[in-house]
């Protein structure tokens, strides 16, 4: 948490608007698969808080001193929930997050490294001893974040989703 935002869990009331803001974030990624090429991604984007009905799983935000929603990003601390393709389902003792986004009006202020953070916080505190990650090519500036933050590239949990490729990240705890 800073001053200026606050990391919590999203509220019921709040889900409709996160995925609004999911949808405008992924559809704005050059090279990234459109909302036609990819109609079942998109449907769960815009349905974000529905991930939340698994076990073990959070959507975080990323609120304004006035309340208003800066950035959204799903925590898993049960990797069997984590939904992606490739291996990553099987990893144990292992957190993982997906879905990071964070509203254009107020990127380069460090929200997307503060909901990053918040789920380390959580996979450290859960004892885990990694936090699983995937990424595009579309999404550079997420990518480097993720290894300034120590985050390393790990092939083997690396899948294509149709003709996209997803690349696997770890983090050592």
């Amino acid at each position: 948490m800073t001053k200026e935002y606050t990391i919590r869990n999203a509220k019921l009331n709040e889900f409709k608007e996160i995925g609004k803001l999911m949808v405008a974030v992924y559809s704005q990624l050059e090279g990234f698969p459109t909302a036609s090429e990819q109609p079942n991604y998109y449907k769960m984007l815009a349905n974000i808080g529905e991930l939340t009905q698994k076990p073990d799983t959070e959507l975080l935000i990323a609120v304004s001193a006035d309340d208003h929603i800066m950035g959204g990003i799903v925590y898993f601390s049960d990797m069997q929930y984590y939904g992606s393709e490739g291996i990553a389902t099987q990893e144990k003792n292992t957190s993982g997050f997906r879905l990071l986004a964070v509203n254009p009006s107020t990127r380069g202020k460090g929200i997307g490294k503060l909901l990053i953070q918040e789920c380390i916080a959580k996979a450290k505190a859960k004892k885990h001893c990694q936090i699983v990650i995937h990424t595009t090519m579309a999404m550079q500036i997420a990518w480097k974040m993720y290894e300034n933050l120590g985050f390393k590239r790990s092939e083997d949990l690396d899948f294509m989703q149709g003709s996209l490729s997803v690349f696997g990240f770890r983090l050592l705890l």
